[in-house]
């Protein structure tokens, strides 16, 4: 197996399985948090779809699709369009408030970017250093094991909360 096709096939199980997350859901389902602390499966989704977006995007060089294809205006959260819901305070969270039709979609829009990105990757691609604030600098190589590593933690909240969610 190569590089391209080992990040395929780390992103590609997240992306068969948004789908089914999402599905049946209302607004105000995605919505639940088991306390006002907790996040929600809208919010989870949102977060991990725009990590992948921004980090993906900063590794290929491109602009996000949240901007660049319009999911900023479509969902119209109340936040900058650079917000990607690292740190976000519990009354934020709690701002996320919409469809799984448009969670799935533009998860489904920055999964299809990312397949595209590593599908052209070469071994010495993953050495290419895209940020030097960290000591060590980040290669794209570690970029994208933290993107793997971040949407797959976070599918799994999700995927706990719908468990709950259906069982309340």
């Amino acid at each position: 197996m190569n590089v391209s096709d080992l990040l395929a096939d780390a992103l590609g199980r997240v992306r068969a399985q948004m789908p089914e997350l999402v599905e049946g859901l209302g607004d105000d389902d995605l919505a639940w948090r088991p306390d006002p602390e907790a996040n929600s499966i809208a919010w989870l989704v949102w977060h991990l779809t725009r990590i992948e977006d921004d980090h993906v995007s900063d590794a290929a060089g491109i602009e996000q699709a949240w901007v660049a294809d319009g999911w900023a205006e479509r969902f119209g959260l109340p936040f900058d369009v650079r917000e990607h819901g690292y740190s976000m305070s519990p009354r934020d969270v709690g701002k996320v408030r919409v469809s799984g039709d448009l969670l799935a979609g533009y998860y489904e829009a920055v999964a299809s970017r990312s397949a595209t990105y590593v599908g052209t990757l070469e071994p010495d691609d993953l050495d290419r250093v895209i940020d030097e604030a960290w000591d060590p600098p980040v290669t794209v190589g570690v970029r994208l094991v933290s993107v793997v590593n971040e949407v797959n933690a976070h599918l799994g909240q999700a995927q706990y909360l719908r468990g709950l969610l259906e069982r309340r």
